[in-house]
């Protein structure tokens, strides 16, 4: 016999993603509200997340020493991803090595665009090997000065946004492409029913639209800029 009372599925199921929207409008009201930066809001999640376990009562003590011991492992590896960036800085800055290597590329007669369309497939191929912090950290101090050096007929503070945009944008994209996209592995590893051809079948649309809106921004940087300039 069917229970009438039960609630029907759909507010069920938006009573189990409720805490999760409370959380997200918590840290983003307060980011966008003045209340704290997005650092501070990356801890109020954690700990607003943290409030939200106990009072649905599925964190236990054995979840907590292995959300410890994850979050120390993941902290270790990422200081030490920025104790290496911090001393290749260093001898980025001692050999000055960006502006040499800005000098070298001009003098290949490549435009600007073209300079940064190469970087961006430098991006897509990095990503195969390396996750996005890494590439970020080890690769922005040798390509950002050599970008600032170039001429785009734009502010150097309008080249420095638009290029940290299309960075983000591409380092992203690089752990998605064919044959050996990161993200698409870890994924297929969790569906082991799930032939991993099938995998890039169903990221394809994805990859499509980003290549489009990679394009677009590499083409017509004030897409990406007038926002910036409306809030400015």
């Amino acid at each position: 016999m069917v229970d009438d009372d039960r609630p029907p599925m759909s507010l069920h199921a938006l009573a189990g993603i409720l805490p999760i929207a409370i959380i997200f409008v918590i840290v983003f009201g307060g980011i966008y509200g003045g209340l704290f930066t997005p650092t501070e809001g990356a801890a109020v999640g954690a700990a607003a997340t943290f409030v939200a376990a106990l009072l649905k009562r599925e964190i236990t003590w054995a979840k907590f020493k292995h959300c410890f011991y994850a979050t120390a492992e993941a902290s270790a590896m990422i200081f030490l991803i920025f104790i290496g960036a911090d001393l290749m800085n260093s001898a980025l800055a001692l050999t000055q090595v960006p502006a040499q290597l800005a000098t070298v590329v001009k003098d290949f007669g490549l435009s600007p665009v073209m300079v940064v369309a190469a970087i961006m497939v430098f991006y897509v191929v990095l990503g195969s090997v390396m996750d996005e912090l890494s590439m970020i950290l080890l690769t922005i101090p040798i390509f950002f000065p050599m970008i600032m050096g170039l001429d785009f007929g734009m502010p150097k503070e309008s080249v420095a946004i638009w290029f940290g945009i299309m960075v983000l944008m591409t380092v992203g994209f690089g752990l998605l492409a064919p044959p050996v996209g990161l993200n698409v592995y870890v994924v297929n590893g969790m569906a082991k029913d799930v032939p991993i051809a099938e995998s890039y079948r169903g990221v394809m649309p994805f990859l499509v639209s980003d290549t489009i809106r990679t394009i677009v921004l590499l083409l017509f940087p004030s897409i990406s800029l007038w926002l910036v300039k409306y809030i400015g």
